[in-house]
């Protein structure tokens, strides 16, 4: 006889049942509030829980754990602590954070507590999903193998990004970024589009949405925003929240391209946390926790046995320094890095994508060994014009005395048509764009190959004194 037994429910389930249990509540008592965090007493939970402070007048306020001074716990509120008092009640409401997910959200605008803010309800049918969950298991992550079509040739062209890959746009201030964002939104090829807003302007969200996404392009798109005058821990949740609604999707069977903008202002928010949670300052001022969350961020993205995600991190560089602590964390977390140029972006060169300084890790895994040669030779050209940039400039060079510089001042133009483009022209829509701009980047190399091969040939073609040309 064949016995079944019932699946008993994981310890995690048991205990987040009874906090959320009307019949056993666990509470405590604010005991201060310093520096934006809260201590209290009366009761202990784990780090990351919920808990809701009760104040006068019958308002409420949220707050995560974030650690313990001694034995106290300490909550980041999730709303600003005005109004909170010594001696208000704290009650725990679930020992890990959750929010409601599903494809229903698409076209919806919602904030990091997973709420609607777009003035309509939340959709039937969402399931609950846990915001800070764990990485993928490394040895079950599908090899990263096909292309992913981004509309934006100079990234399809130079820096041809993988289904599934990370990547970094590093910039600083007024350069492109949130331009060269709402060119991958409307140009990627993805079923869904989650664009996380961390600590941005408050017009922006309205902008982007409007001008940069559009009727279409919010169709197929779940945005989460928290502005820069939110608190520290919301603008921290904002990014664990759009991270958790791509994952939901990607569990779906999606490929999922997911948009944060930007982890520089993530960094910056859990700073202020830290910092008055008392952790100790290190490089520039960041706390430990910062370098611990930041892979436990980007790590979250990537393919699975059922979908992927491809995300785009926006990193805002302090004073265009790409060494500085943020940037250069990322830079050897993530899978490749598109560096923008203030000195092409004074130039109207869009996007100002600095070829020769940019990466994509993964692209020799994902083109053919003809765009792979060819992206190489076209690379030394612009090289070799980088490089002699200044005589041309002043009209110190003269032309003949280096044929390869020669080669590369002639295609400079035609690179520059490649690889500039205007916003509206990554507009998804068109068939096979990725294959057509392989094949005029296969065009100009084969150019550069055959002036070469003619220079060669003429510098080995013996002459009637013995000599060479």
């Amino acid at each position: 006889m064949n016995l079944t037994f019932p699946t008993l429910p994981s310890a995690q389930t048991l205990c987040d049942a009874v906090c959320e249990s009307t019949l056993i509540q666990i509470r405590g008592r604010v005991a201060a509030v310093s520096g934006g965090n809260i201590e209290i007493e009366g009761m202990t939970a784990p780090v990351g829980a919920v808990c809701r402070i009760r104040m006068a007048g019958n308002q409420t306020c949220l707050a995560r754990l974030i650690g313990f001074q001694g034995v106290r716990p300490i909550l980041a509120p999730l709303a600003f602590p005005d109004g909170v008092a010594a001696g208000d009640e704290v009650e725990l409401l679930a020992t890990r954070a959750r929010i409601h997910v599903g494809p229903e959200l698409r076209g919806r605008v919602i904030n990091a507590l997973g709420e609607p803010i777009d003035g309509r309800p939340l959709p039937a049918g969402l399931q609950p999903a846990e915001l800070e969950r764990d990485c993928p298991d490394s040895l079950k992550r599908p090899a990263i193998s096909k292309p992913l079509e981004t509309g934006v040739r100079a990234i399809d062209a130079f820096l041809t990004c993988g289904l599934g890959q990370r990547i970094g746009i590093f910039a600083g201030s007024g350069v492109g970024k949130s331009t060269l964002l709402s060119m991958l939104v409307q140009g990627t090829a993805a079923d869904t589009i989650v664009v996380g807003m961390v600590g941005e302007r408050g017009r922006e969200v309205r902008e982007f949405i409007e001008h940069s996404l559009g009727p279409d392009g919010m169709k197929r798109t779940i945005m989460v925003a928290a502005t820069s005058d939110q608190p520290a821990a919301l603008r921290v949740q904002a990014a664990w929240t759009a991270t958790a609604v791509a994952e939901s999707l990607r569990d779906a069977g999606q490929n999922v391209l997911l948009l944060i903008d930007s982890v520089t202002r993530f960094a910056l928010a859990q700073r202020e946390i830290g910092l008055a949670a008392g952790e100790p300052p290190t490089t520039r001022g960041y706390p430990p926790s910062v370098f611990a969350m930041l892979p436990r961020l980007v790590e979250r993205a990537g393919t699975t046995e059922q979908g992927s995600i491809t995300a785009f991190y926006s990193v805002l560089v302090e004073g265009d320094d790409t060494n500085e602590p943020i940037a250069d964390t990322l830079r050897g977390l993530l899978d490749g890095h598109v560096v923008l140029s203030r000195e092409l972006a004074s130039q109207s060169h869009w996007p100002a994508i600095d070829i020769l300084a940019s990466l994509s890790r993964l692209q020799t895994r994902v083109v053919s060994p003809e765009v792979r040669e060819a992206a190489e030779i076209l690379r030394r050209s612009m090289a070799e014009y980088k490089r002699n940039e200044d005589l041309i400039n002043i009209g110190a060079y003269k032309a003949g005395s280096n044929p390869h510089l020669d080669q590369a001042i002639a295609i400079r133009e035609p690179l520059k048509q490649l690889i500039c483009q205007a916003t509206l022209e990554a507009k998804s829509g068109q068939t096979d764009r990725l294959t057509q701009t392989h094949l005029e980047m296969v065009r100009l190399a084969n150019a550069l190959k055959g002036v070469n091969a003619a220079l060669q040939q003429g510098a080995e073609t013996p002459q009637p004194n013995g000599g060479t040309p």
